[in-house]
Parts: C-alpha cells; structure tokens; sequence
C-alpha cells in the first residue's frame, strides 16, 4: 500500500466535484443534525436547572415536612442555618364561584405563602404589580393561573371562596419562579397568604397539606454537609431535604430519559442515513469500475485503491460531519426564544461541546460502519473489467481484516450509544431493535425479489406487459430494490412503534379502566364530617356505591432495623410519603394471599398488611418490621400478612394497613370514592360542598385527562424524533431512484426500440415504484407492531393491541412516496431518443 499514491489518486477524484455524493451528504449532515440538536437541548436544560438550581427550588435548601408544621427544634436548626426561612404551605382544594345558576367549583393546587416568598427569583403577574400588594386587602387577595381564571368566568377585582373564607381575584398569574420543582399536580396553582387560611376550615387536624421551608444560606454554605446534619437530627421525624444541587429530580430525570431516548430515535435516523450512504458509495464506485481497473492495468494495488477511496470517504464524512455540527448547533440557538416561551424549566441554550462532540462521534462511526463493506469491493475489480460491460457484479464477502474492521467499527458505535445514553439497557434495546429492523427488512427485500421473478413468469401476467416489466424490474438483479425497501422501510418502522405505542397507552388509560371507575374521590372528609357525608351520598339513588376509609401519610424510614433504601433500594414506595390506613378487619373485595389478618378485637403491638406486588419488589417477608414515620412518630410494626391490591380498579388502595390499635390518637382525615351517575355528579358535588367546604373533590376523569395530556406531549417529541428519521427515509429514497435513473433509460430505449408505448413504460415504471413501497410499508407495519408489542408488553407492563388507521396510513404513504419518487425520475427516461442511447452502449 502507497498512501501518498493514494492520496494524489484521492486528490484527483475529488476535483470531479461531489455530484455523485449529494446523497451521501445529506443523509450524513440530517443525522448528525438531528442527534446534536436534541443533544444541545438536553444539556441546555440540565446546564438551566444546574445554572438555575436555587430559583427552582426557591431557595439554596429546602427541608418539607407532611401533615404538620415544623416543631420548635426543627425551625430553630434552620434559622441558625440559614440567612432567612420561608414556610410554604401546599395543598389541593375547592375554588368556589357562585354563579347565576349557583356556585360553580374547580379545582386548584393552594400555595399559601408568607412575606419572604420568594426568597430566589421573581413573580410575573397580571396585571404587573407587587406579590405582596396582589396579597393584600381587606378582603385577602389572591393570585390564580389564568387556565384556572378562564375556567371559572372569573374577572381581575371578583371574590370566590376557599373553604368559609372569601378571597378577591387581585391579578393573574403568569410565571412562578419554583413551578418547576413542584412535581406533577392535578390542578392550576392559586397563591395566597398563610395567615388568610386561619379562617377557612381549610387546616386542620389531618389535612393533606406539605409545608415546605425554603432556607437562604450563606455563600459559604456546604450543602451536603448540612443535609447530612438534617438527615441525622430528622430523619425520622419524616423530613425530606432538597438543595439546589437537585432541585427538580423529577424534571432532570425526565429530561435525560427523553433526551436519550430522542438521541437514540435520531441513531436509527441515521442508520436509515447509512442505508443512503451505502448505497451512494455503492453507485459511485459503479460508476468507477474502469477507472479502478484501469489502475489495477497500470499495477495499483488493491490496497493503495482501497485507501484512495476511503481517503475520499473520510474529507467527504468530515465535511458531512461539520455541516450536521454546525446546522444542528444553530438550530436550538435560532429557536431559543419559542422554547424559552414554552418550557417549563430554565434553558441554557448556546453551544455544547458535549453533545456537539458525541454527534460527531456517532455520524463518523455511521459512516465507516456503512462504507467499509462497499470499499472492499474495490479489491474484487479485476484489470479484466476493463474490457467487458458487465450487468451486475456479484456476491463476494469482503476478506477477513475488513470484517474484522467493520466488526470493531459496530462494536464502537454500540459502546458509544450505551456510554452515551445512561440508560444502558434502554440503549442496548433500541440498537437491537435497529439491528433487528434492518435485518428483517434485508429478508423482506430478498423475498420481494424472488417472489417478483417468480410471478414473472407465471401465467397470471400474461398480456399484462406493464406488470410483468414492472415485476421482472423489482426481481431482477442490481435493481434498487433493497434499496428502497431498507431506507422507506425503516423510517416507516420508527414512526409504525411511536404510533403503536402512543395508541396503546392511551388505550391503557381511557379504555382499560374498569367500567365502574369512580366519578369523584373525596378527601379531607373529617372524622365528625363522615358520618352526615356517607348518609348523603349513600342514601341518594343516583349513586350506586361509596367506598371509604380513614386516612393518613407516613414514610417507610426503616426495615428491620436498617435504613429503608440501603436495604429495598430507590423504589418507588419508598420515595416520600404514602397513603397509610387502619382497618379492624378486611374489606369484602380484599384477599389475603400469605399470612394472616389480625382479630377485630387485637389490642396488641402494631401489627402491618402490606401489598403483595410491591412487598415482592422490595423483598420483604412475613415477619420483617418496618418503621414508618406518621407525624413525626415512629410507629414499629410487623408485617403478618400479604394481600392483593390493584389500582387499576381507580378506587381505593394503599399499600400499608395497620391495625387500628397502632394509630390511635393519631389525627387523620377520610377518604372517599363515590361512583354516580354522570347527571348526578353536579348535584352532589354541590350539596357536598355545601355542607362541607373544606373537602376536597378530585374528578377521576380529569385527572386522566391531565395524564394523558402529559403523554400527548411525550408522543409528539418522540413524532418529531420519527419524522426527521422519516425525511432521511425519504432522501434515500430519492437518492434510489436517482442513481436508478441511468439503468431506467437503458431499459426505456429497449422497449421503445421493440414497440412499447410511453404510457405503457410509465405504467411499468410506476407499478414497480408503488410495489416497493408497499413492500416497505408491510414491513415497516410488522416491524413496528413488534417494536409497539415489546415496549408495551415488557416496559409499560400492559396490554397490547395492533392499532389499525395508523398502520393503513403507512402503507398508503409508503406506495405513495415511492410513486412519487420513481414518477419524478421517470421523465427523462421517457424523453431519451432510443437511437442516441442504444448508441452510446456500443
């Protein structure tokens, strides 16, 4: 091998220009594009909730207590911690409006604040006054969301009701400067003064209701010095601690699993690019068979040739490489200012070497991936070729240290994929199903065409000339037909899961609910407020059940003796704090599947019935103890028994029921699931609140609606990610048939020559084009309903059914798209004078 030979043979070529590359090209810089602009927006959000930490928390530290205050000791610690301490209290109630066909009620999520709110950042309201004036008044003031102001007909200057107190609407509430650490929550936010609750009924014994104390520290203060201190004074108390190191783990886990699940979306846009690449170094070096046999006639070496042209390969992937950097940079910083708007969360839109750097990495192992097989062939011209004008060259295994080479080269790239993501199972998952996908659509190809020489020659074409050109066309060899099939196909099976998947989720929400789901759930019901609410809605006949229970919050601080997740892990019973009830016996729709449940009577020490699934997950057994913290009381208990609980049912269940002996005296509220007739629902929703303002109605469906909401956007970032791997789908198909286009006018001047009309060719022409895609889209559809299966079966842990308008609109697109590909290159094929290019094939 001679590199500087090479490189003057590479030299040279590349003055020709990169005609034969534009595919190439533009299959690479989409690629590398897309990856690095979801890559830039992912670490301009996480770079924004680092950069922004303290505004979104709103304040450097954050100690959060549930159903209750913070005792004289706790408050004491963090004002001889902290500069300034601000108490927010949050929790879910009614806001009541009356109307002129009487009150009118929704929903809110209450902040109730005090004069320091908020110690980091700003808020914008509505019109732009002060918090602190917006909250003052003879009548307290109030701030709402505007979503919350239009929903109740309300004006700037009107009164509504919380619990017995009356509030003014002073202004609207545009921005919050801690909305984004405050979690998913049911309904809009309404933000008040603490002290304007004293009279609403609103706290008390029981209530569901967090308070959260924001602590601005010093400079110097070292946060995991002062969160170790407070986990060792309360951690048992039920405290939680937050920081701005972390202040919305929710959010920056969502981000990067997006994030990654994007990146991993734009990998198979750019392994349909690779197809493209592929196929374009293919046709180029097609095209350059003499020229290679001509040096092999003046004792090239197959080596030298080999590097000329991958030296070829690697200026032109760089420079593919560059324009994807650069267009994938400049696309989150142009639409910085519409992404500001519509984010939740801070973002640090600019250039990012990271991500920029990992696009970069992955478009360079694509294209070595995709180019190192059809280089090798360059080896395999002989100087023979010189001298013959051969069909279709064939089949021939590149030799060893090639294979070698481009199984180091896909080691790479999946290594880098799963270092890259964080997730790696999710990334080891998605390449496999890429690798699966192209695999099976290789098989897919392969049948088309033996299935197209077949019918050929069979007898239901004949007279059917169009047909039988158009399947001997897509049968017979160095057509494009793996081409097409590989390239639409794949792009067709990235958008057939995302919309597979996106149907069946929302199947699993809206139909997989039990056909007696419950209207409302009712919560804050007081002890001495459930008796006169279970006599009103039991006894009215358009209710048809009503289920409660008593209620309260605890934490599982310990198992057996040792810290909760050092010993069950980061489960999700164990994140914060979660429903706890007592019951004397169990209920009629209860089983018990291990253990035994206590006496009616038992008077003992605490005794714990725990869910059998998520006792399973975190491996507990009968007779383990557990310690869970209920208002700053640690309460010991052994578990005595396993029982099935499943909420799918949308009532009532909690994980952990004791027995009523071991909660006595501890201040608790009900809960309630009323299941009525729709026509019924208003009436009772206002005779309840009538009688009892301080409880809270959550309707089961809008709730819902609020989750599904959430996956309609989740469906359509992982839309955009599917389309754009759809659109390189698309210029690889539009490559195909360009670099079809010189075969195609061969084969016109033949059937020209032996008396075929033009409409007759073009009917060829287009039958061949609409049965490839077809092709592509059958498969796609197979590919992406198993894609769809797999994500929902061992994933999302549900139900699977094959959802059919999606699936018809890919295989209509498919046939369409390849129609209209192959029609647009059909024309100078048509147009081409039979003589002129019969004679130049001579």
């Amino acid at each position: 091998m001679n590199l500087a030979v090479a490189g003057r043979i590479a030299r040279r070529e590349l003055r020709g220009g990169v005609r034969g590359f534009r595919v190439f090209l533009l299959c690479l810089v989409l690629g590398v594009a897309a990856i690095a602009a979801v890559g830039s927006v992912r670490v301009a959000i996480q770079q924004g909730l680092e950069r922004e930490g303290a505004v979104i928390l709103g304040g450097d530290g954050q100690m959060e207590f549930t159903y209750r205050f913070a005792e004289p000791g706790e408050l004491a610690w963090m004002e001889e911690n902290a500069l300034e301490v601000s108490e927010i209290v949050e929790f879910r109630s009614m806001v009541v409006v009356d109307g002129p066909d009487g009150p009118e009620r929704g929903l809110t999520q209450v902040k109730a604040v005090d004069d320091l709110y908020p110690l980091k950042g700003a808020v914008v309201l509505e019109p732009a006054i002060p918090l602190a004036e917006a909250l003052g008044g003879e009548i307290p003031g109030a701030v709402m969301q505007r979503v919350l102001i239009d929903r109740m007909g309300l004006e700037i200057g009107d009164t509504f009701r919380l619990g017995t107190q009356e509030f003014r609407l002073t202004a609207a509430l545009e921005r919050e400067p801690d909305s984004a650490g405050g979690g998913f929550g049911l309904g809009p936010t309404t933000i008040l003064r603490t002290e304007a609750l004293a009279e609403s009924g609103l706290i008390g014994p029981g209530t569901l209701y967090e308070t959260e104390y924001r602590l601005a520290l010093p400079e110097d203060a070292d946060l995991q010095a002062l969160e170790e201190e407070a986990e060792a004074l309360f951690r048992d108390t039920g405290m939680r601690w937050r920081d701005s190191r972390n202040a919305a783990p929710g959010v920056e886990r969502f981000v990067e699993r997006i994030g990654s699940f994007l990146v991993l979306v734009g990998l198979a846009g750019l392994a349909v690019g690779g197809v493209g690449i592929s196929a374009a170094v293919r046709a180029y070096l097609d095209g350059k068979t003499q020229v290679i046999a001509t040096l092999k006639t003046l004792g090239a070496e197959g080596g030298t040739i080999f590097a000329a042209y991958l030296i070829q390969i690697g200026i032109l992937t760089a420079i593919g490489v560059g324009l994807g950097l650069v267009l994938g940079a400049a696309i989150p910083i142009v639409a910085a200012p519409l992404l500001t708007a519509n984010l939740p969360m801070p973002a640090a839109f600019g250039l990012h070497p990271g991500p920029l750097a990992e696009a970069a990495l992955y478009g360079v192992l694509t294209a070595l991936v995709f180019t190192l097989w059809p280089l090798a062939r360059t080896e395999q011209v002989r100087a023979a070729e010189l001298f013959r004008d051969a069909a279709a060259p064939k089949f021939h295994l590149p030799s060893r240290r090639y294979m070698v080479a481009l199984g180091l080269a896909v080691a790479a790239l999946i290594g880098s994929a799963v270092a890259f993501s964080g997730i790696p199972t999710l990334a080891l998952g998605s390449l496999g199903g890429i690798a699966g996908a192209l695999l099976l659509l290789v098989g897919a190809a392969w049948l088309v065409r033996r299935a197209a020489r077949r019918l050929a020659r069979s007898r239901m074409v004949r007279g059917r000339t169009a047909l039988r050109l158009a399947l001997g066309a897509v049968g017979g060899p160095g057509g494009e037909t793996t081409s097409v099939v590989l390239s639409l196909g794949l792009g067709l099976a990235v958008l057939a899961a995302v919309g597979q998947i996106d149907s069946n989720l929302r199947n699993v929400i809206a139909e997989e609910l039990p056909n007696d789901a419950p209207s409302y759930f009712f919560v804050d019901i007081q002890p001495d407020q459930i008796g006169d609410f279970l006599s009103r809605t039991r006894g009215d006949p358009a209710v048809r059940r009503v289920d409660s229970a008593p209620m309260l919050r605890g934490v599982i601080t310990r198992i057996n003796g040792e810290p909760a997740r050092e010993v069950a892990g980061d489960h999700w019973v164990l994140r914060g704090d979660r429903g706890v009830t007592y019951a004397t016996a169990p209920g009629p729709d209860t089983r018990i599947v291990e253990g035994a449940f206590w006496p009616e009577d038992y008077d003992g020490p605490p005794q714990i019935s725990f869910a059998e699934e998520e006792a399973r997950e975190l491996g507990l057994e009968l007779g383990d103890r557990l310690t869970v913290n209920i208002l700053g009381r640690d309460i010991e208990g052994e578990i005595t028994s396993f029982r099935v609980v499943d909420f799918s049912t949308a009532g009532i269940g909690f994980v952990l029921t004791m027995n009523p002996a071991a909660l006595r005296g501890a201040p608790h509220t009900f809960i309630s699931t009323v299941y009525a007739e729709e026509a019924a629902e208003a009436q009772l929703l206002r005779d309840v609140a009538a009688d009892a303002p301080n409880i809270t109605a959550i309707r089961v469906r809008d709730a819902i609606d609020r989750v599904t909401e959430a996956l309609s956007g989740l469906a359509a970032a992982t839309s955009y990610g599917a389309a754009a791997t759809l659109v390189t789908g698309f210029v690889v198909l539009i490559g195909a048939a360009a670099a079809g286009e010189r075969a195609r006018v061969f084969e016109a001047a033949v059937l020209k020559t032996v008396g075929a009309t033009r409409g007759r060719i073009l009917a060829s022409f287009a039958l061949r084009s609409a049965m490839l895609g077809l092709a592509a889209g059958l498969v796609a559809i197979f590919a992406g309903g198993l894609a769809g299966w797999g994500v929902m079966t061992f994933v999302m842990e549900a139900g699977y059914r094959f959802e059919p308008v999606s699936a018809l609109a890919i295989v209509t697109g498919g046939a369409l798209a390849t129609l209209l590909a192959g029609l647009a290159f059909a024309w100078r094929p048509l147009a081409t004078r039979p003589a002129r290019t019969l004679r130049a094939r001579e």
